[in-house]
């Protein structure tokens, strides 16, 4: 699985507006409603779901990166967003450091194997020093997807 698969082009957010995790959450939230990734419909209840999901444990872990996520049964396929807050904000994070990439993640809810394939892609990415650094770097949609697309080339370490 490559992150081109589900990271939805028209859902980066490269110059994030919101300042705090909630904000971020609404906001990519809302990318992938009007990418027309995720139905309108449901887009309050996947709010609700992800904050409530960070506030059981946040999915900031640490390395200037968060992977909010939440399993729905109104979504259909994969899809995530992705947002970068050139200034960081408080995501509560592991490390107490502040966040600065942001990918959000929204599964079906009876494809638990492919959301746990998913994360291992994103995560096995944001452990990587340049994909980060090349994904805070970039001020772009078109600089994020070349990211993801030297990303899924095997190109960044």
């Amino acid at each position: 699985m490559k992150l081109q698969e589900f990271v939805v082009a028209n859902a980066i957010v490269p110059q994030l507006a919101a300042h705090d995790r909630d904000g971020v959450i609404r906001e990519l939230v809302d990318s992938l409603v009007a990418s027309g990734a995720a139905p309108a419909a449901i887009r309050d209840d996947l709010v609700k779901q992800l904050i409530a999901r960070e506030k059981k444990g946040s999915t900031g872990f640490g390395k200037g990166v968060a992977v909010p996520h939440v399993k729905h049964p109104q979504i259909d396929k994969m899809v995530a967003a992705i947002g970068v807050s050139q200034k960081g904000l408080d995501f509560n994070a592991l490390d107490k450091a502040p966040v600065y990439g942001i990918v959000l993640l929204l599964a079906p809810q009876e494809k638990p194997d492919a959301q746990l394939h998913a994360m291992e892609v994103i995560f096995s990415n944001l452990q990587k020093d340049q994909f980060r650094r090349f994904l805070r770097q970039a001020t772009t949609r078109e600089q994020i997807l070349d990211v993801l697309q030297d990303a899924d080339a095997k190109r960044l370490t």
